[in-house]
């Protein structure tokens, strides 16, 4: 072993005698100490390293840690004003003294090693920083290389997570456990009066594992205990661990006053489960659990809620949510989607406001399970698929199998052909309707001529059914007299869309964009089949809209083929940011003119329509300059001179967390509103700072026809440095009774959230997505500091 090396600085200045340090190393392999010089690096260790794209910093060849060579041992660098010692022995540092060892280092007023037992110890002003993790404290006793010992009265910190704490006592046990004695733990940055912190008889930190537990520990908040434990088990990172979830209270007018309170096992990276006691003054205690997993080739969720003996009924009740997708490779895969409640009045009584019950109510409940196969341009699916049904719903029919095989292939030679096929076995649990099976083809064939401005697409396709019923229902049930069992229809369709694009440059208001003109023309001529007696398993009238008024069928489904000669113009105008191609405004007007009737309808004695033309749609929207948007669409009859449909939205958006939109929702009463009253809706919704910490959340939406509130929202969010709280009231849709009449629900959530500790929505967040669009959650705590980050 070489002897230990002394270098003698030269001092900077003259007038600065005294400002002089010893430098000593106790050299645990020959020629380490020159390593540290940058010249000293050769070849492709000299080079910097990229961190990321070609315009990111580069991690200079100092920063790198270089794996020892096998049989090496680090070097040990001893620093101080003054040091004294005895060669391949000890070494004493007085003034400023320092130790270092790869990551380790030790900085106090006075340090002593022993070489011989790898002991360092330190007096005075001792910081001890290794592996990002740092403590400060009076008085130190380590072995270097094994990073183990103890501080007294200490103050420490993981940069890494951001906590930090003091304690009478902690043991360094190796390079990543800690354990504190009589200490705190926060993850506030302030250091002085943390909002919230822990106080336990003992800690245990783990940063391999990112977990701390704190033994008969307590939870202070602005001084004053709010939560105490003998075993707390909390993250040191944002990332998942098992233990108590914040709780949901809330009132509700058939549970009463309820309590949840989840607790969620982390049982692997990629399988969790959530446990939920649910209190009901009304009813009596559920238990709710929620099981999810993950896998390259499969993933899936597993809901159960059961209420034993509940307390207005005397009957245990119960509901289970499956969903699941497989993934067998080669464009094979499988899912199954079931959903099933013990009563009809499960919804109505026992919904618990998660989305499904607060964005509307569901009466059916699917029941399905299937095979795929999608590779290039073939799609297939084997399925069968029944359905819960809850008064007052109407049940759909069940496919008892389905197997629907597609086929597409695009531009060959400038053709697009195709094909569908369907076989369906029809089936229901209404008495007295007709059943049976269907075989479908539908083979297409297109071209498209494109060019600069313009395009010219010719399409023809066929419609092939053929029927085998096995029941018959009654005239009572729309059957029309004389059904055959057997039936087959065969109906070609013919279209033709064309159109034009025409651009400009313009300016307007001290703005340049691109506007275009866009005419289309868009015709169809399909020709009359008499399908009274085709029954109607899976069809209904499509909606009328942009989106449908380029379609060749009226009708949405096989059962119904429309008969069509009718010519659609549309006129589109954009305003177009040359710069970005940001499209800043649009402008949209269309309309169908009919060259004769049409005679095909959904139910035998439905009045023929005698219009010469549709409605006229008109569509218009605009992104303006500090976060303004607005999308407004109208659907008119200039016959009778009424608006059949409007829909008008205002969204503003200056800078995050500040939003509010207004919309207006219209629909003259017809077949498609579900009732006899039109659908007349207003919608409010912001998010607004009222000070820098505090932020308002509402929405309201009124229904004008019913003059009632069919859902509204208000809450608060407070964010502090290191917490927030939020506090939420809702009303929300919960169910339809037997006889059609609309039941609502109210809840209360309150939620604390401290940063650093807990980051779990208990419902709160996702109520207040749900109802603001735009909304964005408090900014989440600072990222945790980077290893070089105060670096000693």
């Amino acid at each position: 072993m070489p002897p230990r090396q002394f270098s003698k600085p030269v001092p900077l200045r003259e007038a600065r005698p005294r400002r002089r340090r010893l430098f000593a190393a106790l050299i645990a392999v020959p020629g380490l100490m020159p390593a540290l010089a940058h010249a000293q690096l050769a070849g492709a260790a000299a080079d910097t390293q990229p961190l990321g794209d070609a315009w990111s910093l580069r991690l200079a060849p100092q920063l790198e840690e270089r794996p020892l060579q096998q049989g090496s041992q680090p070097a040990t660098f001893v620093l101080g004003d003054h040091t004294t010692g005895t060669a391949d022995q000890d070494m004493a540092a007085k003034g400023s003294a320092e130790l270092r060892r790869n990551v380790s280092v030790i900085k106090s007023d006075a340090l002593h090693y022993d070489q011989d037992t790898d002991m360092a110890d330190a007096y005075g002003h001792v910081r001890i920083f290794s592996n990002g993790n740092s403590f400060i404290g009076p008085e130190a006793h380590l072995k270097v290389e094994a990073n183990e010992g103890y501080m007294t009265n200490p103050k420490y910190r993981f940069n890494l997570s951001n906590g930090s704490g003091s304690a009478q006592r902690a043991d360094l046990i190796d390079d990543e456990q800690t354990r504190v004695d009589h200490g705190t733990y926060t993850a506030c940055s302030c250091e002085m009066d943390p909002a919230w912190y822990i106080k336990g008889t003992s800690f245990d930190f783990d940063t391999g594992a990112n977990e701390g537990v704190a033994h008969n520990g307590v939870l202070f908040f602005q001084g004053v205990p709010v939560f105490a434990s003998p075993w707390l088990s909390f993250p040191l990172t944002s990332e998942r661990r098992s233990g108590i979830l914040p709780p949901t209270v809330s009132v509700n007018s058939t549970t009463g006053f309820e309590v949840s309170v989840p607790y969620y096992f982390n049982i692997a990276p990629n399988r969790d489960l959530v446990v939920t006691p649910r209190l009901m003054t009304r009813r009596g205690i559920q238990i709710q659990s929620t099981f999810r997993y993950l896998s390259p080739t499969y993933s899936g969720t597993i809901t159960g809620e059961f209420l034993p003996q509940d307390l207005q009924t005397h009957t245990n009740r119960y509901a289970i949510y499956i969903q699941h997708q497989q993934n067998f490779g080669g464009g094979f895969g499988a899912y199954i989607n079931y959903n099933k409640v013990s009563d009809n009045q499960y919804p109505e009584d026992l919904g618990n406001a998660s989305n499904q019950i607060i964005n509307g109510t569901q009466v059916l409940y699917q029941q399905e399970v299937g095979v795929t196969y999608n590779n290039g341009p073939w799609s297939i699916l084997a399925h069968e698929q029944r359905w819960q049904v809850l008064p007052p719903a109407v049940s759909p029919y069940a496919r008892e199998p389905q197997l629907n095989v597609l086929y597409n292939k695009y531009n060959v030679g400038g053709f697009d052909y195709g094909a569908e096929a369907d076989y369906t076995r029809f089936t229901t649990t209404i008495a007295d309707s007709t059943e049976g099976q269907r075989v479908v083809f539908n083979p297409y064939l297109s071209y498209s001529v494109t060019g600069p401005g313009y395009f010219v697409t010719p399409k023809v396709q066929y419609h092939f059914a053929s029927y085998d019923l096995n029941e018959i229902g009654s005239a009572a049930n729309g059957t029309p007299a004389g059904q055959p069992k057997n039936l087959s229809e065969s109906i070609p369709t013919v279209s033709f869309d064309t159109g034009l694009v025409f651009d400009r440059s313009v300016r307007i208001f001290g703005q340049d964009y691109i506007q275009t003109l866009e005419p289309r023309l868009y015709y169809v001529y399909t020709p009359y089949r008499n399908q009274e007696f085709a029954p109607i398993f899976d069809t209904g009238q499509s909606d009328f809209s942009l989106a449908e008024i380029y379609t060749p069928n009226t009708y949405a489904g096989n059962d119904r083929i429309a008969d069509a000669n009718r010519l659609t113009v549309g006129l589109t105008s954009r305003f177009i940011n040359p710069a970005t191609g940001d499209e800043r405004a649009r402008f949209v007007i269309a309309q169908q003119y009919y060259f004769q009737p049409q005679r095909v309808t959904i139910t035998e004695g439905q009045p023929l329509d005698q219009a010469k033309h549709s409605d006229l749609i008109l569509g218009a929207s605009f992104k303006l300059g500090a976060g303004f948007s607005q999308e407004t669409a109208f659907q008119y009859n200039a016959d009778n001179n009424q608006l059949v449909r409007s829909s008008i939205g205002f969204g503003y958006s200056p800078a995050a967390r500040e939003v509010i939109n207004i919309g207006y929702r219209y629909t003259r009463a017809n077949e498609t509103t579900l009732s006899t009253s039109p659908i007349n809706q207003i919608l409010v919704s912001a998010q607004w700072p009222l000070s820098q910490h505090i932020y308002s959340v509402a929405r309201v939406n009124y229904d004008l026809a019913g003059h009632r509130l069919v859902d509204g929202l208000l809450g608060f969010q407070y964010d502090a440095d290191c917490w927030t709280l939020g506090v939420g009231l809702q009303r929300y849709a919960n169910g339809i009774t037997s006889t059609g009449s609309n039941t609502a629900g109210t809840r209360i959530l309150a939620q604390m959230t401290f940063k650093g500790l807990s980051n779990v929505d208990n419902g709160l967040t996702a109520a207040f997505r749900a109802g603001v669009n735009g909304y964005t959650p408090p900014p989440p705590p600072p990222a945790p500091l980077a290893r070089y980050t105060n670096y000693e």
